[in-house]
């Protein structure tokens, strides 16, 4: 097992927001978590990569448990992630943001940009005066490029116009074809169920509930 998340809760301040959230994911998979907004997807995927600690519940990837690692040595144990919002370093150029973060394998930036060409036509523009899809393609480069067994997308397609979302879908059937093992949160469901091998979601019921296997 790739992924294996047992009964976490996790806290911001006093307020709870992960009730034991539990599910699992094998190696070349990819599994969509699903679920109402505020029901704590992206919580859910900050406390794999101890962005927000669990308090209970253990997390282990690829057999190590995770929990008591500060987040960039989780992220060393082959874990990329795309945040929701993209969050790309607005001052640094496409170039620079895609090698900043590079570890050796098999994603390199001649890789990346043919998976995302606009990429390399923008390859000299600062971060920031790219647009929303641009950014989203910027941000799925740069976690390439620390070549992850696991990458992680939260919101992958949020806010974007519907040909770039095409573009991006199309960037992750490929990335599945590579044997990829991706973690994706996303509200479209007419492109994610497809991609999906299994999907979860959020306890019907529930402000925040256990994530469970729908199919």
């Amino acid at each position: 097992m790739l992924l294996d998340v047992q009964d976490i809760t996790a806290f911001y301040g006093s307020s709870q927001a992960l009730f034991g959230v539990e599910f699992e994911m094998a190696e070349g998979e990819v599994v969509a978590l699903m679920g109402r907004n505020g029901m704590g997807k992206s919580t859910t995927i900050k406390s794999i990569c101890n962005l927000v600690p669990p308090r209970d519940g253990r997390v282990f990837f690829d057999g190590k448990e995770t929990r008591a690692m500060p987040t960039h040595k989780v992220a060393r144990l082959g874990i990329g992630l795309v945040p929701e919002g993209r969050r790309c370093f607005a001052t640094l150029t496409v170039y620079e943001n895609l090698v900043t973060a590079a570890r050796p394998g098999l994603w390199d930036l001649e890789r990346v940009i043919a998976l995302f060409p606009r990429l390399g036509e923008r390859r000299n523009q600062l971060a920031r005066s790219l647009s929303g899809g641009e950014q989203q393609m910027l941000a799925i480069g740069r976690a390439l490029m620390t070549n992850p067994r696991l990458l992680i997308l939260d919101e992958a397609t949020e806010g974007l116009a519907p040909v770039i979302r095409q573009d991006i879908w199309r960037a992750i059937r490929a990335l599945k074809q590579d044997g990829l093992s991706i973690l994706v949160v996303d509200k479209t469901l007419s492109e994610l169920l497809p991609v999906a091998d299994n999907a979860w979601s959020s306890k019907t019921g529930a402000t925040y509930g256990p994530v469970r296997r729908i199919r």
